[in-house]
């Protein structure tokens, strides 16, 4: 996000208060930079103002489609949107709004906040990130699941893999881990130097996501412009926060790829059986099921 940016463009979307999250998830796959839920005091009952913030004006087509398709993954009919408007937002307001609404994000060891927010007396582990997209601020569910399964089962002197990272939540939190749990071992430190690595398709999440290694001081993880192949190496511990319907076609290779554990996330509780299913047709039987919300996170053990 260029602060010299003068006017961002703000798509408000009425719906039926039940269909919220679906359309909050179609506005992140529309790559906003953010949303804002109007639910002040709403009934359950009554419609929702979900807002998705853009740095540039969207074709309503792909944006009907986007919603459309998002409604059927969550099982609502097109019509639970009542209305969609647009309007212009000046930069400083844009600011306003994201320093009003986003507010750090707790777990059982790890703390995500912004940069306005400084975090003291706390023995969890705070990661603070810059806010230039919504998904993975550490907010949504599946990035929740995903930080809980690095704190409950991240060792240091694993080597760590992160496919799809977005804003790099995830690398930093196992690198950060790491250093906690082996503060003084200057070998293991050095033997580990390269063990962390993520990638993501899109270029302008990476180079966030280099913002953010940098801001959390954890210099030492690898981000590259791309996705996992046969010739990428095997890690201790792989993350693929992405959606059922990339994992699935990449799941051999994140299976083949992870020594010890693998966490899958960005998917749905109805989507848990193609899931489930693959790995059981992979010869992959010992795993963990985890809910958040409409959410869940599958956790193997390999060994």
């Amino acid at each position: 996000m260029s602060d010299n940016q003068k006017l961002w463009f703000a798509i408000e979307i009425t719906v039926d208060s039940q269909a919220v999250e679906a359309i909050e998830f179609a506005l992140n796959e529309l790559d906003a930079l953010g949303t804002e839920i109007n639910n002040l005091g709403k009934k359950p009952t009554e419609t929702i103002c979900v807002i998705g913030y853009f740095n540039e004006r969207l074709n309503d087509e792909i944006v009907r489609t986007q919603l459309d398709e998002a409604l059927r993954i969550y099982g609502f009919a097109s019509d639970a949107v009542k209305k969609i408007s647009r309007r212009n937002v000046e930069n400083t307001d844009w600011l306003a709004e994201w320093k009003k609404h986003w507010k750090p994000t707790v777990t059982e060891k790890f703390i995500i906040a912004p940069t306005w927010e400084r975090v003291e007396d706390t023995d969890k582990i705070v990661i603070y990130i810059e806010p230039s997209m919504a998904f993975g601020t550490g907010t949504h569910e599946t990035t929740k699941l995903c930080l809980q399964a690095i704190g409950e089962n991240y060792q240091a002197g694993m080597s760590f893999l992160d496919v799809g990272t977005g804003t790099g939540i995830l690398a930093i939190a196992a690198k950060m881990q790491s250093k906690i749990q082996n503060p003084k071992s200057k070998i293991q430190n050095e033997l580990t130097l390269d063990s962390f690595w993520a990638c993501d398709t899109d270029e302008n999440s990476i180079e966030i996501a280099k913002e953010n290694v940098e801001l959390n001081g954890v210099d030492e993880i690898n981000l590259f412009v791309g996705s996992i192949s046969e010739e990428t190496p095997k890690f201790d511990f792989v993350c693929a926060n992405l959606t059922a319907d990339v994992i699935l076609p990449l799941l051999p290779l994140l299976v083949e790829k992870a020594r010890k554990k693998l966490v899958l996330s960005g998917i749905l509780k109805e989507q848990e059986n193609s899931i489930t299913e693959k790995l059981r047709e992979l010869q992959v039987t010992d795993f963990k099921v985890q809910t958040d919300g409409e959410w869940i996170s599958v956790l193997t053990d390999n060994g």
